[in-house]
């Protein structure tokens, strides 16, 4: 395991009588690809900024290598950052736009203004252009490439300078599905060809999942579960990261010994332990980890209320016992029958109650939303918020 290049200490971000980081702890390695993945307001920008220097926290440690570098200004960390908007200069070309940085000159150990060499500053910009696959380019103007060409020019522009650490701040958010995902193939690419630690900013869980070595999953100011996109997945530490990271049928349960969990008053096996007899928890089931059998050989039987053709599998919402979960399949089930379901220990998580338990995981209105997109006439100002079922 590489050794640990950056450590958040309690940091506790506030402005004014407003939390916006409530003690963050967080180790991060050289060389390592990591994400602050969270929903708006969550705090994973925040978060970044003081990583970068741009913001410096109420309290707490931030270190960098080991030395403490709270009051040390962004341009004298070895940090560069890319934002969603890339901020190129527009009346320079693509080789302009990347040297702009090393044009700079720098003080050497002695205090002494330098600048580097006209032969280092292009070797070092014609090897950035091989990396971020733009050799040809370097004549263009930033106004002639596409999104996603200008997004490898900001990148390059960022990582000419040698930084050991790059920030990036959801940089895919402007691009289109297709060429998002053409990005993340090559930020990955990128970074393993640098050598250096990415910190990456997002609330796209795919892109989360999909780059990082490490993903972060934050809310409300706090750290809700760190670990490799796989752990994150397949056990997720409560409710909210269960519901954030995929979809998720979220039920209460009661554990009623090591490796047998209840749930509508039937007996599951689980690969679960650790819990007190008798304990009440949350059990998450992810839809695609449901089989759907015939009524009379199912585990729990239920009844289909929607469904949805999503091209490479339809989603069903079937109603067990007045709790509609979402199972995701490519057998047609339709709407009105009655079926019964499976599902193997592998498929059954088990967590700890939180206070997001009750919160996350209940279908009841996943079929309305649909009929209310489609319904040209609907007006959700026009409906009494005080109507109860």
């Amino acid at each position: 395991m590489s050794k640990e290049l950056i450590r958040l200490t309690d940091c506790v971000m506030a402005f004014d009588d407003e939390v916006v980081l409530d003690k963050i702890n967080l180790s991060i390695r050289d060389k390592e690809f990591l994400t602050l993945l969270g929903p708006s307001g969550c705090g994973k920008t925040t978060t970044l900024r003081i990583i970068g220097g741009f913001q410096t926290p109420t309290s707490g440690d931030v270190l960098f290598d080991g030395v403490r570098i709270n009051a040390v200004p962004p341009h004298k960390r070895t940090i560069n950052t890319v934002f969603q908007k890339y901020a190129l200069f527009p009346h320079l070309n693509v080789y302009e736009n990347i040297a702009f940085g090393l044009r700079i000159p720098k003080a050497d150990a002695k205090g002494n203004k330098v600048k580097l060499p006209e032969e280092e500053i292009d070797r070092r910009v014609m090897e950035m252009l091989e990396i971020v696959n733009l050799k040809g380019f370097e004549k263009r103007r930033t106004t002639q490439l596409s999104g996603g060409q200008q997004q490898r020019v900001a990148i390059a522009r960022a990582l000419v300078n040698r930084p050991k650490v790059l920030l990036l701040d959801e940089p895919l958010g402007a691009l289109d599905l297709k060429l998002r995902k053409d990005m993340q193939n090559e930020l990955k690419r990128i970074q393993k060809a640098m050598e250096i630690t990415f910190v990456y900013v997002t609330h796209d869980q795919e892109e989360a999942l999909a780059m990082s070595d490490t993903v972060v999953v934050m809310d409300a100011g706090r750290i809700q579960q760190i670990g490799s996109p796989e752990d994150i997945y397949n056990e997720p530490k409560n409710a909210f990261v269960a519901d954030f990271i995929g979809e998720s049928n979220i039920i209460d349960g009661v554990m009623r010994a090591d490796g047998v969990v209840e749930i509508f008053n039937r007996r599951f096996q689980c690969l679960d332990g650790g819990f007190d007899k008798d304990e009440p928890v949350d059990v998450v089931i992810r839809p695609e980890d449901v089989d759907i059998v015939s009524e009379d050989q199912g585990q729990l039987r239920g009844t289909v209320t929607s469904v949805t053709f999503k091209g490479m599998q339809y989603d069903i919402i079937v109603d067990f016992y007045g709790f509609k979960w979402l199972i995701q399949t490519t057998d047609l089930s339709p709407v009105g029958s009655r079926i019964g379901i499976k599902i193997d220990p592998d498929g059954i998580h088990v967590m700890k109650k939180s206070e997001y338990s009750g919160l996350f995981g209940d279908y009841s209105s996943y079929s309305e939303e649909y009929e209310e997109i489609s319904d040209a006439s609907y007006d959700p100002e026009g409906e009494d918020s005080g109507d109860e079922e």
